[in-house]
């Protein structure tokens, strides 16, 4: 039997970036297993750069982009954007399986060896702390990717994504709960509170967790899992720390780069150029902007034709994984939730204020005022689309709200997500399961 772990190793041995590749798991003759805080922080900067660029695809099954039919790159991401994840063409892109668990690979050295032979020093419970912190994410993202939307009512029995914690490759992996990886989700993330230094990182390292990134993170969780008292106590912590917003007024930034005052973590490469390239934005977001009040339309849509291609990102400088703004949104909705409408309208109009001209702002200030809390709760969602599109959260936004059904047409043709459709959850890729029968 063909086990998983055994393609993790290989892609791990091929893990070449940042001077990393001399670093493996194993001692083959000429090569050297890291032992020193310098070694492992080589390792564990590899594992960031590695870390696989997934966004972008999401996105072609929203409702925020269409495809261009005639672009080059087309026929490796119809399919993607016609949610065909079952006997796909060769050609096709898949999701990202044996990437995610190379990432882990090397995490588990840093974890399980690196703790053994790196001598005690707060550069080492650093190192530690951040790795375990990325090992959260990874499987936090693999859950929400592969796994069901949590239901606590069902995530005990729900299909989630294997787990691999230790470096033997005569494992076999199965496929865990969802329950089960959230709660590895929360396990590692208490290890890394537990021996994390640095309370932010320094621009230019911010693609590095720190302190004020871990809550950012804990707060992303607890509203995934509607726990509201957690979620609105993390985004607290977060902006007591960092609440920062950039003022569209004031600034020509959009609020997504690496520089800005709101970037908390910037890691993910959200919008792969290779999809830029092939998408314009979706008649629908467009129309969701005030395009003469909302100073977001201008920074991130650039008219081309009759469309309208996406210029809010595409290049390195626009890494994005954690931001304020999203603390306010979290915080906000948690508000709702816990019914606090007030509150919930405070905290989301101080984002509104930085967003919008004016009298753009005074006009969506007292529309919010009106509104009740079913009203306000479409409101959220609605900004939600508008702020963070095309930052790799709009997929994930659909799936725990209201998984509503969404249209595409390609080459003519119509393709059709129905509301509450299966396919809100993304079947492991076919090559995965070729590789281990047990998925």
């Amino acid at each position: 039997m063909r086990k998983i772990t055994a393609i993790i190793a290989l892609a791990a041995i091929s893990f070449i970036n940042i001077g990393c590749d001399r670093f493996l798991d194993i001692q083959p003759e000429g090569k050297v297993i890291p032992t020193t805080v310098e070694d492992y922080r080589k390792v564990l900067t590899s594992a960031y750069s590695k870390y696989p660029v997934h966004k972008s695809l999401v996105a072609l099954r929203t409702d925020e982009v269409n495809i261009d039919d005639n672009s080059t790159d087309f026929i490796s991401y119809r399919e993607i954007a016609m949610w065909k994840d079952a006997n796909n063409d060769q050609a096709s892109t898949e999701f990202p399986w044996v990437s995610f668990y190379s990432v882990n690979f090397y995490l588990n050295q840093i974890i399980n060896e690196g703790s053994k032979t790196m001598q005690d020093s707060p550069e080492k419970n650093q190192i530690l702390a951040e790795a375990y912190a990325l090992r959260a994410y990874l499987y936090f993202d693999m859950v929400n990717l592969y796994g069901k939307p949590y239901n606590s009512a069902t995530a005990s029995n729900d299909r989630g994504v294997p787990i691999s914690l230790e470096i033997d490759l005569e494992q076999v992996l199965k496929p865990s709960s969802v329950q089960e990886v959230y709660n590895q989700v929360h396990a590692d993330l208490k290890k890394a509170e537990d021996l994390m230094v640095e309370q932010k990182q320094a621009t230019g390292l911010n693609y590095r967790f720190s302190k004020v990134a871990l809550l950012a993170f804990e707060a992303r969780a607890a509203l995934y899992e509607r726990d509201w008292n957690k979620a609105l106590n993390y985004a607290d912590q977060v902006l007591a720390v960092k609440g920062d917003l950039s003022n569209l007024n004031t600034v020509n930034t959009p609020p997504n780069h690496y520089a800005s005052p709101e970037s908390i973590m910037a890691l993910d490469n959200t919008w792969d150029n290779s999809i830029k390239n092939l998408s314009f934005a979706s008649p629908e977001l467009i129309s969701s902007y005030n395009t003469t009040a909302d100073k977001r339309f201008g920074m991130y849509f650039e008219k081309n034709g009759s469309k309208y291609k996406v210029t809010k990102g595409g290049s390195l400088e626009f890494k994005v994984s954690f931001r304020t703004a999203e603390q306010y949104f979290i915080k906000s909705e948690a508000l709702l939730k816990l019914n606090k409408l007030a509150e919930a309208k405070e905290t989301l109009l101080k984002v509104m204020k930085n967003r919008y001209t004016p009298d753009g702002y005074n006009s969506v200030q007292n529309a919010v005022n009106s509104m009740d809390s079913t009203a306000f709760m479409n409101f959220i969602l609605d900004e939600r689309f508008r702020e963070f599109a095309l930052e790799g959260q709009r997929w994930f936004d659909l799936r725990r709200a209201n998984q509503k059904k969404i249209s595409h047409t390609i080459s003519g043709n119509e393709y059709i997500l129905q509301q509450n459709d299966p396919r809100y959850t993304i079947e492991y890729p076919m090559s995965a399961k070729k590789n281990n029968p047990n998925l």
